[in-house]
């Protein structure tokens, strides 16, 4: 399976979340939380939503997932028990196509970031018009 480079996730994530006026944090495996009130420490709001939500325990709700196809043809989101917890899949990353091969791999990139924490990126919602 292939890997998506940070700037490649990024860039999907800004065309994915454009004109939500939402803040968003990315993490190093892909996984993204989108926060609903822009301020300060972003990045340490959502590494603590997905320090709890991230990590999968099989057999619990951390386990489901659900697995949505873009539009756009470059791939997946694969959601999780957490609504802001979202984690995208390339096309390129499954040879295996099906909803539930996509949604395993997706969910085990949220385990990965889940566990390692690492924010890659902080996309700070633009202040919206009053």
């Amino acid at each position: 399976m292939a890997t998506v480079d940070t700037e490649t996730l990024i860039d999907a994530w800004r065309r994915l979340l454009a004109g939500s006026g939402k803040p968003w944090v990315l993490f190093e495996h892909g996984t993204c939380v989108v926060l609903e009130e822009p301020g300060a420490g972003l990045a340490d709001r959502a590494t603590g939503i997905l320090r709890e939500y991230g990590p999968v325990s099989v057999g619990g709700p951390a386990g489901d997932f659900r697995v949505l196809e873009l539009n756009n043809g470059e791939g997946w989101l694969v959601t999780c028990h957490h609504p802001d917890v979202v984690t995208f899949v390339a096309l390129e990353e499954s040879e295996d196509t099906s909803h539930l091969a996509v949604g395993i791999h997706g969910r085990s990139k949220r385990d990965q970031d889940g566990r390692h924490l690492h924010v890659v990126h902080v996309e700070d919602a633009p202040a919206s018009a009053g």
